[in-house]
């Protein structure tokens, strides 16, 4: 299969320009990946382009004639629908991809690293609460490059208070974190969260918001201090 690289119980599936896990890769390495890369493809949420009627009826037509324009319509998220093959899964790379805030996980009880650097994610709450669920043995997460994570790579106006509080709801809301983002999570940040980050959150912002994109991904690699 061009693209992928399978070495041992690592699966990489790099710069595909895939809109959605591909069928196959699940039913040839799901059963006994462990650790699986799709950075630098197109997931995201999915769109179709359908027939209308110009006048009348708003329902889609199979054959189009004169009276019928194309139009571009949202449909639920299924990019990542092709992760539930790989159920053993432990580590997975999603990093430069074009996720946003619909995006759903399916249950991975053994994931314990998720990186979704540089993607569309605004809602942090939102994506807390579902890994909270979807992930419960996730220790190692990376949001560098998202909205969501109020740093210099997204705004030149946060600063580090700005991600200080970012961290201590983060931690509020996932506390068996052992990494966040490019540092060790602290004795004194879990404290912290515990005291103060339910009243840490991050509020959504409103209207676009420009992402400085660097050209090299921020965390290229990671040393792992077991506490």
């Amino acid at each position: 299969m061009a693209g992928l690289v399978v070495s041992g119980t690592q699966v990489s599936y790099i710069g595909q320009d895939c809109r959605e896990i591909p069928e196959h890769l699940g039913r040839d390495c799901g059963h006994f990946a462990k650790r699986l890369d799709l950075s630098f493809n197109l997931l995201r949420r999915g769109q179709a382009l359908e027939w209308f009627s110009v006048v009348g009826s708003r329902r889609p037509v199979v054959e189009p004639g004169p009276f019928h324009r194309l139009v571009s319509t949202q449909l639920p998220t299924r990019s990542l629908e092709g992760l539930s093959a790989f159920r053993s899964l432990e580590e997975l790379i999603l990093d430069n991809n074009l996720l946003g805030d619909d995006l759903v996980l399916p249950g991975l009880p053994q994931l314990h690293t998720l990186t979704l650097n540089k993607n569309q994610i605004s809602d942090l709450e939102c994506l807390l609460d579902h890994l909270a669920e979807v992930t419960p043995a996730l220790e190692y997460l990376s949001l560098l490059g998202n909205v969501a994570c109020p740093n210099e790579l997204v705004s030149l106006e946060k600063d580090e208070e700005d991600y200080k509080r970012y961290r201590c709801f983060v931690l509020y809301k996932l506390p068996n974190l052992k990494f966040l983002d490019a540092r060790k999570v602290t004795r004194q940040e879990r404290e912290e969260a515990l005291v103060r980050g339910a009243f840490m959150k991050v509020v959504k912002p409103k209207g676009p918001v420009w992402l400085v994109t660097p050209s090299r991904s921020i965390v290229e690699e990671r040393t792992v201090i077991s506490e």
